[in-house]
């Protein structure tokens, strides 16, 4: 069974290869590392032509197997390589029959118990940022794109991880912090000297994480164990918005591991209409789960052969890529679309979607719930998934009624418009 992969890692330390493959905020890219025989060398992906195609960039020797590589916007390809406490960063491209590599510099990291990972493709593809986390701080590099190598932009107190880009021009970086015992999603300011302000705090005791945003829409893909502590649950809310986080029951699903993985962009003021592919991992293997905040069923669809379990983006128009590698096809991707949402009213028979924002029963808070974790509870418990099916094109969804979000007017609103 091939698990998803939630974050990357510092695979440095016990030699295990990054999963999946790393794409492009845009789509145009994407970059892995790969096997030849026995030996890992970096491989660049052109997904944005009529058909994507491979592009091998080996070095002088095999990578390490905890050697990080992350496309970038104009092809080339940003290497991270660790050897004698120092990471290494280097841009590769090709240069004809072999590979061109360009040096950017280090980043030292003499305390043992440092770890440094890339962080997810910023907006724009130009630059490139790393956390390195110590025992008590942790610090966010520019490793790429900078005007003299890696450059230390922001030291904050405490152990972060994760990170997600909430804007569109790489300013605002959202982190997961942990200080006292719990930890909580903050957002680092990145032009303001990496200044801190809060972004999730549903309970004072909950550890709150943010796993993926929207820009266009707001839309918040969140863990927490808000609503039942000690075991983290997936929830989604909207950014800025004064509404409680919502703990779908449509997204726990027994015996499985559901990471969300790509949020659909250009919902301009719809979060709740956004199709969310979720990686599920489960006891017969990995599958490809679509979901939307307006809806209380999980989607399950059979995820193509050869995927790189945990990767993929949406189009605006609904449509999920998914790259996949086989022996026949070494480089491929497979487009999914959405099933259409069956949205009938509560009383009519059918099953009801999440009441929108401005229903009575969205704006209340569960009880014996703290504000701001509010669960979503069907009928009966949590239901089992159905098997992975055959994808099939299932036409255009029906209408979905939208309704506007008061992002302007969010507390965190002035934090992702400037």
């Amino acid at each position: 069974m091939t698990a998803c992969a939630i974050e990357p890692t510092a695979a440095d330390e016990d030699g295990t290869p990054q999963a999946g493959c790393t794409i492009t905020a845009d789509g145009a890219y994407a970059a892995r590392l790969t096997l030849d025989g026995d030996s890992w060398f970096p491989e660049r992906w052109t997904m944005d032509g009529p058909e994507p195609y491979a592009v091998p960039l080996p070095g002088n020797q095999p990578e390490e197997p905890g050697t990080e590589v992350q496309p970038m916007a104009d092809g080339r390809v940003l290497i991270r390589r660790f050897a004698d406490g120092r990471h290494n960063f280097s841009l590769l491209y090709p240069t004809g029959p072999g590979t061109g590599e360009l040096l950017l510099g280090a980043v030292e990291c003499p305390d043992e118990g440092t770890r440094l990972w890339l962080l997810p493709p910023a907006p724009g593809g130009e630059k490139a940022y790393a956390l390195a986390v110590g025992r008590r701080t942790s610090a966010v590099w520019l490793v790429a794109g900078g005007a003299f190598g890696p450059e230390h932009l922001a030291e904050i107190p405490g152990r972060c991880s994760g990170g997600v880009w909430l804007d569109r021009t790489g300013r605002m970086l959202a982190l997961d912090r942990e200080v006292g015992g719990c930890t909580k999603a903050i957002v680092v300011d990145l032009e303001r000297g990496g200044e801190v302000s809060p972004l999730l705090q549903i309970a004072a005791g909950s550890d709150d994480r943010l796993l993926l945003a929207d820009p266009d829409s707001g839309l918040l893909l969140i863990a927490s164990d808000a609503p039942s502590p000690g075991r983290p649950r997936l929830g989604w809310g909207v950014m800025g918005s004064t509404l409680p986080v919502r703990f779908p029951e449509s997204l726990r699903l027994p015996e499985c591991t559901v990471t969300p993985f790509a949020i659909q962009p250009g919902q301009v003021l719809m979060p709740e209409s956004c199709a969310v592919a979720l990686c599920i991992d489960g006891p017969l293997g990995s599958w490809v789960g679509v979901w939307r905040p307006d809806g209380r069923q999980v989607h399950h669809l059979a995820a193509p052969v050869g995927w790189l379990a945990g990767s993929g983006l949406w189009t605006r128009d609904g449509v999920l890529r998914l790259p996949y590698a086989t022996d026949e096809v070494p480089c491929g991707v497979a487009e999914l679309t959405a099933p259409a949402e069956t949205r009938r009213a509560i009383g009519n028979g059918g099953t009801a979607g999440d009441a929108g924002p401005g229903d009575p029963d969205r704006g209340g808070t569960a009880a014996g719930e703290t504000p701001g974790a509010a669960s979503d509870s069907g009928t009966g418990g949590p239901s089992e998934p159905d098997p992975p099916e055959s994808v099939v094109d299932a036409g255009p969804s029906e209408p979905v009624a939208a309704r506007p979000v008061p992002l302007g007017k969010a507390p965190l609103g002035r934090l992702v418009t400037k």
